[in-house]
């Protein structure tokens, strides 16, 4: 019962407070709308039982010569199954779909897929191929302290991990991987053993600046906890939830956190004031401590399956700044991944970007251009990116599909897909992977808009997007007209 109360509350704040709590809330918090009906095992002998891999994970295999050999569905047999799902009346106002084969990266099928909708969080695949087309995603984001030589100013250089733990950091974890007590007990060690126990303390903030929340976001969703500051660094501690939105200034929750550990090893630090913080630190300055982030592969990874709008638009400014592009302004995110798709031939015709996330309204990505990017990881260009969609959230397991797929009518193929979700009252989308039930591996693009722009109309078009991905994930359409 109380897990029922919880859903309804949660479904009444949503329709009430405006902005992203009634619109891409519904994937930032996985499983919120959900709470009373948790996704159920796959049953023995089903297709979700199988789980078959459509690119390699860290843990699983190179797909097995059998994916490739399994019979290639037409585009009249993919119509054909998707015609009946398709037809749904909350996707008649507007529906766009790409699929494409698995192995080649090969357009299969579509329909109106050169039709711009509002990508929502889906835009976060184009963000993904601006990060690994340019990070190594086998790297991680230092944390250091530094001190000219001779100095008793020590300055924090942050770099861009969001999510230091603000004791000791969990290595088995991404968000609180390093942590800030770890720092402090290297840098206390080393100013005790010259004899300095007061000095002064200030951050460099110099790399990626940017601004601290983008103006194309709606202030509610900031306030409401539905996405965060943009920064270098911060505490994991303070990421914005919806019960709880994080501070309005996360470096200073960091600095005034450091000063504190200092203390309880005998250092006393006086901060500096915050003007200070956007000068790099002393050339040739001394590393006094250093703590690292999780790798840049496993953060990706982390903003897709939780739809972290904050951690998006920091990764993406950490790649435009180390490839040398601008980041402060405001559209500078936009531009540097879409230079990026075009590097990589995707198409952008009609594409309107404002951010790296999908929060903004206003936005408009086509399905042949989300589709050519899971083209991309398919094909191995950049080679990066396969991982990365290979991580992507598994339908009714993880992420922001742990409460999809759930319904009797979608249910037998719970397991398979695995997509990247978006879902705004302006319009909804699903792009990820699945295999057929002749064990072809495809990938998809499902977009809808036109939907009625209410609590109840984004839910039914979101569960009517899940019955198309049904119907090619259970589709043997190799030839036989469906």
């Amino acid at each position: 019962m109380r897990r029922v109360m919880v859903a309804s509350t949660v479904a009444a704040v949503l329709v009430g407070v405006g902005g992203y709590a009634t619109a891409d809330a519904l994937d930032v918090v996985p499983g919120i709308l959900t709470l009373d009906r948790p996704a159920g095992a796959p049953r023995p002998g089903s297709a979700a039982a199988q789980v078959p891999d459509l690119l390699p994970t860290p843990v699983s295999p190179s797909p097995a010569s059998a994916a490739a050999d399994a019979p290639v569905p037409t585009a009249e047999g993919l119509a054909a199954a998707v015609g009946g799902a398709s037809r749904d009346p909350d996707l008649a106002k507007g529906l766009g779909i790409s699929v494409r084969d698995g192995v080649t990266g090969e357009v299969l099928w579509s329909r109106a897929a050169g039709t711009p909708r509002p990508p929502a969080s889906t835009a976060k695949l184009l963000a993904a191929l601006a990060v690994s087309s340019t990070l190594d995603l086998g790297e991680r984001v230092p944390t250091t302290v530094v001190a000219a030589p001779g100095s008793t100013e020590l300055v924090l250089v942050a770099r861009g991990d969001m999510f230091l733990a603000p004791g000791a950091g969990d290595p088995s974890v991404v968000a609180g991987h390093a942590g800030l007590a770890d720092l402090a007990d290297q840098v206390a060690a080393g100013l005790r053993k010259d004899g300095r126990t007061r000095v002064g303390l200030r951050l460099d903030l110099s790399f990626a600046p940017g601004p601290l929340v983008p103006p194309t976001w709606n202030p509610n969703d900031v306030r409401d906890g539905f996405a965060g500051p943009v920064l270098m660094t911060g505490l994991s501690t303070q990421r914005a939830t919806p019960v709880r939105p994080a501070p309005a200034r996360p470096d200073v929750s960091v600095a005034t956190t450091m000063v504190k550990l200092l203390a309880k090893r005998g250092v006393r630090a006086t901060l500096r004031p915050g003007r200070t913080w956007a000068t790099p630190a002393p050339a040739g300055a001394a590393e006094l401590g250093r703590v690292e982030s999780a790798t840049y592969g496993e953060l990706l990874s982390l903003a897709l399956d939780e739809s972290d709008n904050s951690l998006a638009e920091s990764l993406v400014r950490q790649a435009a700044a180390t490839a040398g592009e601008p980041t402060r302004g405001a559209g500078d995110n936009a531009a540097f991944i879409r230079d990026r798709l075009e590097a990589a031939a995707v198409p952008t015709a009609g594409m309107v970007l404002k951010d790296a996330s999908g929060l903004s309204p206003g936005q408009a990505v086509a399905p042949a251009t989300l589709s050519a990017v899971l083209g991309l990881a398919v094909t191995g260009g950049p080679e990066q990116l396969r991982d990365v969609v290979a991580r992507l959230p598994v339908s009714g397991l993880s992420g922001t599909l742990r409460g999809r797929f759930a319904s009797s009518a979608t249910r037998d193929v719970l397991g398979v897909p695995r997509a990247k979700t978006g879902t705004l009252r302006a319009g909804s989308a699903l792009a990820g992977t699945t295999v057929d039930a002749d064990g072809r591996p495809l990938t998809f693009v499902v977009q809808v808009n036109g939907f009625p722009r209410t609590y109840d109309g984004t839910l039914r078009a979101r569960a009517a997007m899940d019955r198309v991905v049904a119907a090619l994930t259970r589709c043997g359409c190799a030839g036989t007209g469906g």
